[in-house]
């Protein structure tokens, strides 16, 4: 029988180093994807995925389950990004605004996720294209309102869990994603209509 996400920590906290590793192999995509999609920077979501999992192993001696494990994994990595993207923020604006882009940088720009196969190349094309919009979209929400939106829609969390997350009610939640999927509706209203014009 799979033990839970609970039981798998409670063993860590025992000393069980087997648990920690299928915890690792079972939130390691989905941390890295998460993450990816919030600091746009493989590498980046690389180093910071490690980082929230030694955070989880350094804390495994006062691990109570009060809440999900998810809430919490997701927290740390939350606060982790949110963090990353400030002091990031601070170096841009220190680099000159005429550097010229790098190959890594450009780099960073392909999606992290394998792209499904389509049956025509066209078809591939407009699917990379529709993928480009919404991933654009979503990078210019505020942090807050992307993670948000990056845990609802992605993750598949429930209000309370992202709630927790992100050290908020869940109205003031609720309303921090009606504002973002307000402002991803007119953002991709474009698409929209070019969807409804190919039918």
């Amino acid at each position: 029988m799979t033990r839970s996400d609970v039981q798998l920590m409670l063993d860590v906290k025992s000393g069980d180093e087997r648990s920690f590793e299928l915890l690792l192999q079972r939130y390691r995509t989905p941390l890295v994807n998460f993450l990816y999609r919030m600091v746009r920077s493989r590498e980046q979501a690389e180093d910071l995925a490690q980082e929230v999992f030694i955070r989880v192993y350094r804390a495994r001696e006062e691990y109570v389950p009060s809440a999900k494990f998810t809430t919490w994994l997701f927290r740390i990595a939350t606060n982790l990004a949110l963090n990353s993207l400030r002091d990031h923020r601070y170096q841009k604006l220190e680099m000159s605004i005429d550097a010229p882009l790098t190959d890594s940088e450009e780099g960073d720009e392909r999606p992290f996720e394998v792209a499904d196969k389509h049956p025509t190349v066209e078809q591939e094309l407009v699917e990379e294209e529709r993928k480009k919009m919404i991933r654009h979209a979503i990078e210019k929400l505020p942090e807050k309102q992307r993670a948000a939106v990056l845990l609802h829609k992605y993750q598949e969390l429930d209000y309370a869990e992202i709630a927790k997350i992100l050290s908020c009610s869940e109205s003031a939640l609720k309303s921090l994603l009606f504002r973002a999927y307000e402002m991803l509706r007119v953002e991709l209203a474009p698409l929209v209509r070019r969807g409804k014009e190919a039918k």
